[in-house]
């Protein structure tokens, strides 16, 4: 017999997670299904730190939901046995004039009256003695940002998820789905489950399921380099630096690079925002170095902003992004089917606002509406009303 719940959450990452304990804690029939095993080989999750921060380059939009997100996650934090958030601070620079990201960072701390200085080139240098930021560049720091332990995170959701009863169907991939008027039946590789309601966090493979459920939504998973370097433990611990995002606008090195200060020896963290290498999921190259710009390009950045951090490569991995064209998330009901909700693609800036959005995601499966203002996000929304079928 068909096992059935009153919501599935399909794609149990941090969005589904956090969703799934939501709901299950008001005492909704909960079942998570994942290919991977969560969080730790889960597809674009693994490497142990996200930033958080809340005045925001991609647009002031997202403000209150980081604050609401850095509540969240204080939350989850004290019902743990696992830390979730390192206060390190967080700064972000590049030239004047040329540098939108960084200017909206400082826009955006400034409407919502956040706690962020605006620096020179000089005052970083000075604050930040591991740092080579020519005069003329702007900057900002914010003290109460940092980063967030991914896989902690994603850990103490799913441990509080079954505590209050939510079930787990892990490495067990999702085949089909078939969407009815009010309920819907989840194929997978190890059999069939019917649900009231339908939440689709898939990442990079949110894609392949919508198209069973009549959407071709525009996702563009792309390949993403990471990498850890040998740094001066002094200048660069998490008590000397912060966490970072620096603009670099031309060159072959031209991107947005973010990173993050090093801890218990790990060495300091980089990756390039911007890469573009659309790829399968499924078939993606996961080894790092098989192309020479995973490490090249971040070398490159290194040794021209931040020398002493760019020792030995102690360690790389290649994780996905999944873009949507403006770059902004999708979070939405079906258009057709009002009971399967969809968070897709945050376009790799979501995990920070992985709490709120679980939050989200469980008032729309609940009531079909939410608190908070996800109008950016909409499946009708100008920069994709063209796009989705």
């Amino acid at each position: 017999m068909t096992k059935h719940y009153d919501v599935i959450v399909a794609g149990a990452g941090s969005m589904g997670m956090a969703a799934g304990y939501y709901l299950a804690r008001q005492g909704v029939k909960v079942l998570l299904i994942d290919a991977f095993n969560p969080p730790h080989d889960q597809g674009s999750h693994f490497g142990e730190t996200r930033i958080i921060r809340h005045a925001y380059g991609e647009g002031r939009e997202y403000v209150p939901l980081a604050l609401r997100s850095q509540e969240l996650w204080n939350e989850l934090e004290k019902k743990s046995h696992l830390k979730i958030f390192s206060q390190v601070g967080a700064m972000g620079f590049g030239p004047k004039g040329n540098a939108p990201f960084i200017d909206e960072a400082i826009a955006s701390g400034k409407e919502y009256n956040l706690n962020v200085e605006q620096l020179t080139g000089e005052e970083m240098r000075e604050r930040f003695p591991g740092l080579q930021v020519p005069d003329d560049y702007n900057a900002f720091f914010e003290p109460d940002s940092g980063f967030l332990f991914s896989e902690n995170a994603i850990q103490s959701y799913k441990e509080l998820a079954v505590h209050h009863g939510a079930e787990l169907s892990f490495n067990n991939p999702v085949t089909d789905i078939e969407a009815y008027e009010d309920s819907v039946k989840v194929v997978t590789a190890n059999g069939e489950f019917t649900s009231d309601k339908l939440i689709l966090s898939a990442g990079s493979w949110n894609g392949m399921l919508t198209e069973k459920i009549g959407l071709n939504l525009p996702l563009y998973p792309t390949r993403q380099p990471v990498a850890w370097f040998e740094a001066n433990e002094e200048l660069f611990n998490t008590k000397a630096f912060p966490v970072f995002m620096v603009e670099v606008p031309q060159g072959d090195t031209r991107a947005i690079y973010y990173g993050f200060p090093t801890f218990d020896g790990c060495g300091v963290k980089v990756g390039r925002h911007d890469y573009e290498d659309h790829i399968d999921p499924n078939t993606v190259d996961r080894e790092f170095g098989s192309n020479e710009n995973d490490e090249g390009h971040i070398r490159e950045f290194l040794d021209q902003f931040m020398p002493e951090a760019s020792g030995a490569l102690k360690k790389g991995v290649i994780c996905m992004y999944t873009r949507t064209p403006d770059g902004h998330f999708i979070i939405d009901k079906h258009p057709v089917h009002p009971h399967i909700s969809i968070a897709a693609t945050c376009s790799g800036h979501g995990y920070k606002f992985a709490s709120v959005i679980g939050e989200i995601l469980s008032q729309l499966a609940l009531t079909g509406e939410t608190d908070h203002d996800i109008s950016i996000f909409k499946l009708d929304r100008p920069s994709l009303k063209n796009l989705v079928k």
